[in-house]
């Protein structure tokens, strides 16, 4: 009895730029979830290549059929329904985010104009610090719509404050739902007044001090563990909020997420990314919620939009200068 070769079937790709820890650890998410088919691309040769076949001698224990191909060439990212750019130096014990705009920001730029090129119809998705300057040059570079990139900084954010007001009040993670905006940095705005654990407002559970305590923990969340760490960043988590907008975009849930977006008069911003609740589905950026804060969030937003707005002047000279 003969067997017919298998029938190959257009089935979603996800390309992930930059196999490091962030980018390895966001392909075994997006496999093991069954979501896609995903391309490793890195330029050390061999690393993505490894890791793929790694990740794929895995298949059977975790049952699921997804490919996973690791390539140091941008050909064979082609036809990706989402690209992810993660790609870049990671920080070190005192560097910001910000310490790493120059070099990251001509990497990102690379991969942009490489991935456009081969999946022109592509939603991106940059995680790559400092991640608002660096999703504005991708956005700039591609040339694409507002609503096909966005960067991955919201997510993490208030999936941190969930974790530390979880564990402050001994509760189920999963009751805990909180909303950071802002850039992703020092400046970010966590909205306590929008935490609930299982729809009860963290204000009426915790004191200001504490919930202030709280949210400068979030804001210094990836610094910490960087401390902590020595040799590198955070990944789990970082991975596990890109998944969870892939998830969105692919399986078109429209969920309400607090996603990095290039505003157009929102919130009184224009022309530069932050952080901001977005509906995520199959187009990328559904709509943009508008949320009435207060004066003083209003502030505070402002205050980290100004940041961002220095940091891509300070990344376009550096680009421009080295034209």
């Amino acid at each position: 009895m003969s067997i017919s070769p298998p029938i190959l079937c257009n089935l979603p790709r996800v390309t992930i730029i930059g196999a490091g820890r962030v980018g390895s650890t966001l392909a075994q998410r997006i496999a093991e979830k069954n979501l896609a088919d995903v391309v490793l691309l890195d330029i050390i040769a061999g690393m993505p290549q490894g890791l793929a076949l790694d990740l794929m001698e895995a298949r059977g224990l975790e049952l699921h059929n997804r490919q996973i191909i690791g390539t140091n060439n941008y050909a064979d990212t082609s036809g990706s329904q989402i690209v992810v750019i993660t790609a870049g130096l990671p920080r070190r014990p005192g560097m910001s985010r910000d310490d790493l705009l120059k070099t990251n920001a001509k990497i990102v730029v690379e991969a942009a104009k490489n991935a456009i090129a081969h999946s022109p119809n592509a939603i991106f998705i940059v995680v790559t610090n400092p991640l608002d300057v660096m999703t504005y040059l991708a956005w700039q570079v591609t040339e694409l719509p507002r609503s096909r990139i966005m960067g991955m900084a919201g997510v993490l954010d208030s999936a941190r404050l969930e974790a530390f007001i979880a564990l402050e009040l001994g509760v189920l993670p999963a009751d805990v739902k909180a909303m950071v905006l802002g850039s992703h940095g020092d400046l970010m705005v966590p909205l306590p007044r929008c935490a609930t654990v299982n729809g009860v407002p963290v204000t009426e559970l915790l004191d200001a001090a504490t919930i202030e305590r709280l949210a400068q923990r979030t804001r210094n969340g990836g610094a910490e563990i960087v401390e902590l760490m020595q040799t590198g960043g955070a990944f789990f988590a970082p991975a596990s909020a890109t998944s969870v907008m892939v998830e969105s975009i692919l399986l078109n849930q429209s969920r309400l997420l607090p996603v990095a977006a290039y505003l157009q008069g929102e919130y009184g911003l224009t022309d530069l990314v932050i952080g901001v609740p977005c509906r995520l589905g199959c187009g990328g950026i559904e709509s943009i919620l508008e949320l009435h804060l207060s004066d003083e969030e209003t502030a505070a937003l402002r205050i980290s939009a100004a940041s961002v707005r220095q940091n891509i002047d300070r990344a376009e000279e550096i680009l421009g200068a080295d034209k």
